[in-house]
């Protein structure tokens, strides 16, 4: 079911703060008047120089090796078609920021105002001397074939228009895996695609390259099948046409291996699938509705092989799987273009991918224990961290072993390396955490309800699938605040627990929170009459089931929402602290920070337990943590009882649990600085990988540095996690943003997946043991 989205929210997205979604960032310092005489007038001579006397030297002084031209003309954007070149500039800056997130490779997006096909290549073409590659985007047929054509002859550098080919080379990889699991052969089948665009010409031609026979094919567009005998074609068209008497798509499915649709939703029936050959292939593209729907595809054929472009279902046909890493690979080596070779060895590199073992982190994404190799996962998922150092390279060493590479790669473990170190293998960490959440939504108590933020938050939760909302607070007010504001909370839970309907409960939860506390300083009516207060309503329906999560803290202090849910919930079993952790995303990936919020100043023994409580969850994102406990100090530098404090408490880490990779106490520059470590303390357990969880010596070091981090360097952020609790309740930072909120629902679902699993676990386990 497609999620829907908030008309106000996608305009707020894009306008609010600096207009659009990009910005041209320095990558030198620029801080002092010598930093400046270098990056122009007079040092910027020098480099001019050099590149005149040699214009490759134009990949060794500038930016052109890793800029791509997003380029386009507006007359075939999206599903709204030919909107202009001003209207698609919001599309051509999101494929920028998509370039960027998955390959590192910067962007300038181009609006030209012309549809003739002449003044738009004679453009791009004096646009040569700015770019490593040009990506050209939502330009419509025909004229997209000759415009293409002709700046792959014209220009010597990369060019590709990702609407026909993106989809050609994902299609592809599915398309092989789907035959090699059905045992067919290419050559063989019988292939019927319906919709004959740009996509759809570039995927015929793409599986001819694979082997697949012309006469194999029939093809349909919006006036019926591509035949000889129609006059209307295009040359273009004319090639792919057939000499058969079939007329309709109902025709022409019977006995075919492989349905291709790239048209619009449901035109394809039921009784077409089940005509269609054994173990048949079906990929139904049209988005937002394919031509089939998956699950009415699955019902009529079990045997089908399904794909779509839906992230919702199995073996989505993304392109975000292929254009950032071939682009990536082909300017790397200086391709003079991208050709049927390098195309290829993309399909060839995600059909292989798909068959090796997936990773940790892909399986955490897409809550599934163990995806492998199988009908319901033909090509790589677009999370996969290993995308980029699989199909990179195999698109490199096409581009030389096909003769248009200018730069060649000598050592690819070495390329290998410094491609994963671009964006960091686990930097996918927030977006993991949210398709996991979509994958297993939770009930969720918003305890400040009467908040035009938490109200916000919960509509967007609602809207994405990542948590079911319940709000607590008066019901009247919220609606009010709700409706001045236009924050759609239509069908999602409102509970006051003030009101005369919640009377019962209130009593009921009264009762229970009695037995909880009854030598703990509560009398019986004070049990029922706090259960008015909505941490407290709201912990106890944590409590008792009603709901999987709590989030509260936006409008209170931090010991005021804390104390009930330690009351009423409590802690995990062996702990004696909870502890607050924050997770900061930073260019070379998540750091883990704690504590940041609750303990003042802990003991060793008590900082030894916070350690292990941050490596277990850090261990719950299928990360391996790498901890540096830090201080003043450097192991040992300094004898004064804080440090020596924190090397104790590193000892009774590694007493608790040896395999653990932790060490200090250690100052936080050191922690990251391997050369300098490597001179002087070569013994460290930090010298291989890279340190991705902090634990500070007392609160005031943990909530300053998060803190100068989150406001200061700008990094995102996700927390406070607290930790150490029983059932998952998480306590806002004061004022966090609509944002910040939304990402700790993603935390709290999680962590109650987590908590769910873990508590089955133990109850099947007990059920095991009384049974023997």
């Amino acid at each position: 079911m497609a999620k829907k989205l908030n008309k106000q929210d996608a305009l707020d997205y894009h306008a609010k703060g600096r207009p659009g979604k990009i910005e041209v960032v320095p990558t030198k310092d620029t801080k002092s008047q010598w930093d400046l005489s270098l990056a122009y007038s007079p040092g910027v001579a020098e480099p001019c120089k050099e590149i005149y006397n040699d214009p490759e030297n134009v990949y060794k002084y500038t930016a052109k090796g890793n800029l791509v031209g997003v380029i386009s003309n507006g007359t075939a954007v999206l599903g709204l078609g030919d909107i202009g070149p001003e209207a698609s500039k919001p599309v051509m800056e999101g494929k920028g920021v998509l370039f960027k997130i998955f390959a590192d490779i910067d962007v300038f997006d181009i609006e030209l105002n012309t549809k003739d096909p002449d003044s738009f290549v004679a453009a791009v073409k004096a646009l040569e001397p700015t770019f490593g590659g040009i990506n050209l985007e939502d330009i419509k047929s025909p004229e997209c074939f000759e415009i293409e054509e002709r700046l792959r002859k014209e220009l010597k550098i990369p060019v590709m228009h990702d609407d026909q080919h993106g989809t050609a080379i994902i299609s592809s990889a599915a398309l092989l895996n789907g035959l090699e699991l059905v045992k067919k052969k290419v050559d063989k089948v019988k292939i019927v695609v319906n919709g004959a665009g740009a996509a759809a010409m570039a995927c015929v031609r793409l599986y001819l390259a694979l082997g697949a026979k012309l006469e194999n094919f029939i093809l349909f567009d919006k006036d019926g099948v591509l035949n000889t005998e129609r006059k209307d074609l295009t040359p273009m068209h004319m090639q792919f046409a057939t000499k058969s008497k079939v007329k309709t798509l109902a025709e022409a499915m019977k006995g075919a291996d492989v349905f291709l649709g790239l048209s619009v939703g449901n035109v394809v029936t039921q009784e077409m699938i089940k005509s269609m050959a054994k173990n048949p292939i079906v990929m139904a593209m049209a988005n937002p509705d394919p031509e089939i729907a998956y699950d009415t595809a699955v019902a009529a054929r079990p045997d089908v092989i399904m794909a779509t472009g839906r992230s919702d279902y199995p073996n989505q046909v993304n392109n975000v799987l292929g254009f950032p890493y071939i682009f990536r690979g082909a300017m790397d080596v200086r391709a003079t273009q991208i050709n049927e070779a390098m195309k290829l060895a993309a399909v060839r590199a995600l059909a292989e991918l798909a068959k090796s073992p997936v990773p940790d982190i892909v399986n955490l994404a897409y809550n599934e224990k163990n995806i492998f190799f199988g009908p319901k996962y033909i090509i790589p998922k677009p999370l996969d961290p290993r995308l980029l150092s699989t199909v990179a390279p195999a698109v490199a060493k096409a581009a030389m072993d096909s003769g248009v590479a200018q730069h060649p790669i000598k050592d690819w473990e070495a390329y290998k390396v410094e491609l994963n170190g671009r964006l960091g293998l686990d930097n996918q960490l927030f977006r993991v955490i949210g398709t996991k959440a979509r994958r297993d939504p939770r009930k969720v108590v918003f305890a400040e309800a009467d908040n035009i933020k938490v109200l916000k938050a919960a509509q967007v939760v609602n809207d994405e699938g990542i948590a079911i909302p319940i709000l607590l607070g008066n019901e009247t007010r919220i609606r009010n605040l709700a409706a001045e504001h236009a924050i759609d909370i239509e069908g999602i839970e409102l509970i006051d627990p003030k009101s005369d309907e919640m009377q019962e409960k209130r009593h009921k939860f009264g009762e229970l929170f009695f037995e909880k506390r009854k030598r703990k300083g509560f009398n019986l009516y004070e049990a029922k009459k706090v259960m008015r207060e909505r941490n407290y309503f709201g912990c106890m329906m944590v409590e008792t089931g009603e709901a999987d999560a709590l989030i509260s803290g936006l409008t209170r202090k931090y010991p005021d929402t804390i104390r009930p849910a330690l009351q009423v919930i409590g802690m995990e079993d062996g702990v004696k602290k909870v502890a607050g952790m924050y997770i900061i995303q930073t260019k070379r990936g998540p750091l883990f920070l704690a504590d940041t919020t609750v303990n003042f100043n802990p003991t060793a023994e008590e900082l030894a337990e916070i350690t292990l409580m941050v490596a277990k969850e850090v261990q719950h994102f299928n990360i391996t943590p790498r901890i540096a406990m830090l201080s003043y100090s450097n192991f040992g530098s300094s004898p004064t009882p804080e440090a020596q404090l924190v090397a104790k408490a590193r000892d009774i880490v590694k007493q608790k649990n040896p395999s653990l990779i932790v060490d200090g106490e250690i100052q936080a520059a050191m922690a990251f600085n391997k050369e300098i470590l490597k001179d002087n303390y070569p013994f460290t357990e930090l010298m291989d990988g890279e340190v991705n969880t902090l634990i500070f010596p007392n609160l005031t070091a943990g909530n300053v540095a998060y803190n100068l981090l989150q406001e200061v360097a700008g990094f995102d952020a996700i927390g406070p996690v607290l930790l150490g609790m029983k059932k998952p309740v998480h306590i806002l930072q004061l004022g966090s943003t609509v944002r910040q909120i939304v990402n700790m629902v993603n935390i709290a679902v999680v962590d109650a997946q987590e908590k769910c699993c873990r508590d089955k676990k133990a109850e099947e386990k007990s059920k095991g043991k009384k049974k023997k």
